[in-house]
């Protein structure tokens, strides 16, 4: 299928004819095989995304092969080699930048997002945003960002092995910080409002789950933790009651880790975080989780393919968006198959 899929506005999915893509000196040509579907695509697709400008081809969980590079691309890139790819921009000389956070990047451009992604036959990025995996199939591949991005919250947190770590919401992102937190060694309680999605959890190590509709969450989480509270809380929610409720079951001198985006201001109690003396910091995309993962991935300790709820032929995107938008409870990841 020589098509890119394109939103063309809120709730309108096309496939339009490829174009053939321009690839530089120090450039990759890339053919997509899995391509992830993410909360950032389904806001796009529900036009609740104030970052995406339609339209837009999106894409930005790729698991994909190199098909060509350019004469300035390093030796150890290799026609065929199976990858992944960072989808995030940087400038270089905001004060993110300058810092070495390239992920935060005042002004980064997300693949799919601001600019045009890779749902599409071939498309071409430079070599430096490549991650390559010998064993890895290209659809666990397709899993890596997302996985990533929970994963930079872990270490934004400083979780280290022991630590009682409560992760506030089991979306993917969420997962993904739940799985790296059992990678470390950390102790994980994980607390959603699903009952399915926290039974579905038990499978990846996770033997304390609260589900906050029916069980009082910071009460339990001082009965989980010998009344100590927990060390580190990630809140992946962006919710008024989930972030209070972060400040609240977190231990003193405990850390918290927001991944969260609220939509609208949230009041929280700002003087638990000076009584508690809390580190409390953001965390936003990946920075150095990438090559972690793909370990994480490649040791295969934890059945990792579960975590794939669908998988779509790239040409049924809108059906997948659809799916997804009337049953959100029923899905942690769907992949659109490239050819």
């Amino acid at each position: 299928m020589n098509q890119s899929v394109l939103f063309q506005d809120a709730f309108n999915v096309q496939l339009i004819p490829a174009q053939e893509p321009v690839m530089q000196e120090d450039e990759v040509l890339l053919k997509p095989e899995f391509i992830g579907l993410c909360g950032t695509d389904l806001s796009s697709y529900k036009g609740t995304m104030p970052l995406v400008s339609y339209p837009r081809i999106p894409g930005h969980e790729v698991g994909a092969v190199i098909i060509k590079k350019g004469a300035k691309v390093p030796e150890h890139f290799r026609i065929g080699d199976a990858v992944t790819v960072n989808p995030y921009s940087n400038c270089g000389t905001c004060p993110a930048c300058l810092q070495g956070r390239y992920n935060t990047c005042q002004f980064n451009q997300t693949l799919g997002v601001q600019r045009d992604g890779a749902m599409q036959p071939l498309f071409s990025i430079h070599h430096s945003k490549l991650f390559v995996s010998a064993t890895l199939s290209t659809k666990l591949l397709a899993l890596v960002e997302p996985l990533s991005v929970g994963y930079h919250a872990s270490e934004r947190a400083r979780v280290k092995e022991g630590d009682q770590v409560l992760v506030i919401g089991c979306g993917v992102i969420g997962l993904g910080a739940i799985l790296a937190c059992v990678s470390k060694g950390a102790n994980v309680i994980a607390a959603d409002i699903d009952d399915e999605k926290l039974e579905f959890l038990k499978q990846f190590g996770v033997s304390k789950i609260i589900n906050t509709r029916t069980t009082p969450l910071v009460a339990t989480v001082y009965e989980y933790t010998n009344h100590r509270g927990a060390d580190v809380v990630i809140e992946a929610v962006g919710a008024t009651a989930t972030y209070q409720a972060a400040l609240d079951a977190v231990s003193f001198a405990g850390r918290i880790a927001c991944i969260g985006y609220a939509k609208e201001e949230i009041p929280v109690n700002t003087s638990l975080i000076v009584r508690k003396e809390l580190d409390v910091m953001g965390s936003r995309n990946a920075l150095g989780e990438f090559a972690p993962v793909i370990r994480m991935l490649e040791e295969g300790k934890l059945p990792f393919e579960a975590l794939i709820s669908k998988i779509y032929q790239s040409g049924a995107a809108a059906e997948a968006l659809n799916y997804w938008y009337h049953h959100p409870d029923k899905i942690i990841k769907i992949l659109l198959k490239f050819n």
